[in-house]
């Protein structure tokens, strides 16, 4: 696993905080956008850059993120192209950067070269939403190899003895789905008895919620059941209006600065 995302997410734990995480698709809503994004972000407080690699079939995101997926492929963004311009992200920012995307790219590209392509670009960490549990293993190797984490996702209907398996097999971190739909849509009304289950079960990995997430309120109290949240729609869906980059610095600050009050 990344030394990078490792130490990050152990010293956020010393220091009794909830890592801060955005998600936001490559290559939107303009193709140079990638990088000056990131930059705000991380000028922002975020802990961790999750970056999306577009696709045309995403199956487990709701309509503001698969929007953005079409206007980045229309703009002609690839996962070649996602490459070079994390590359240049990461000459400017120390976050851990995560890629989060669906396996047909990817295997296109040949998963092995993918991987260490993307761990030379500067990436730490792969989450692929589609991959089952019982797949996992066929990448594990690669990954481990090109030093990257595997990153898996646990849901309100993972049942526990599939938790300690998530647990044992994730590196990284467990990515905790706050609702059995598509992003962007209501958090579940029993997430607490849903966190509670998980943290039971997963004791190796930080635990992280996303999906749903919207406001600093939200992430305050979904952050105090978990090592940290991620937010992603909510990211899309300002980068439609924030005019500049102090605006989109000043957005992520109001997360920032309520997760550190608590």
């Amino acid at each position: 696993m990344s030394d990078r995302l490792k130490k990050t997410l152990g010293s956020i734990r010393s220091r009794k905080k909830r890592a801060l995480v955005f998600f936001y698709t490559a290559g939107f809503p303009t193709i140079d956008s990638t990088v000056r994004v990131g930059r705000a972000l991380a000028a922002g407080g975020a802990d961790i850059i999750e970056l999306g690699m577009p696709f045309s079939d995403p199956l487990a995101d709701g309509p503001v993120i698969q929007r953005s997926s079409e206007v980045a492929l229309r703009n002609g963004m690839s996962l070649r192209e996602l490459l070079v311009q994390t590359r240049l992200l990461r000459k400017e920012v120390d976050a851990p950067i995560v890629l989060m995307g669906y396996l047909n790219p990817i295997l296109r590209y040949g998963s092995k070269q993918f991987f260490s392509d993307a761990a030379a670009a500067g990436v730490d960490g792969v989450i692929l939403p589609e991959l089952p549990l019982e797949e996992a293993g066929r990448f594990a190797g690669e990954l481990r190899e090109a030093g990257l984490a595997q990153i898996l996702l646990a849901t309100p209907t993972t049942p526990p003895e599939r938790l300690t398996d998530i647990d044992a097999r994730a590196t990284g971190f467990v990515y905790c789905v706050s609702m059995t739909g598509v992003t962007g849509g209501q958090v579940a009304d029993d997430i607490p008895e849903y966190l509670r289950g998980v943290r039971a079960h997963v004791v190796r990995n930080p635990i992280l919620v996303g999906f749903g997430i919207s406001t600093p309120e939200q992430a305050v109290s979904l952050g105090a059941m978990a090592d940290g949240v991620i937010i992603g729609s909510a990211l899309l869906r300002q980068l439609e209006k924030a005019d500049t980059n102090e605006a989109l610095v000043s957005w992520v600050r109001g997360f920032r600065d309520s997760l550190d009050r608590m």
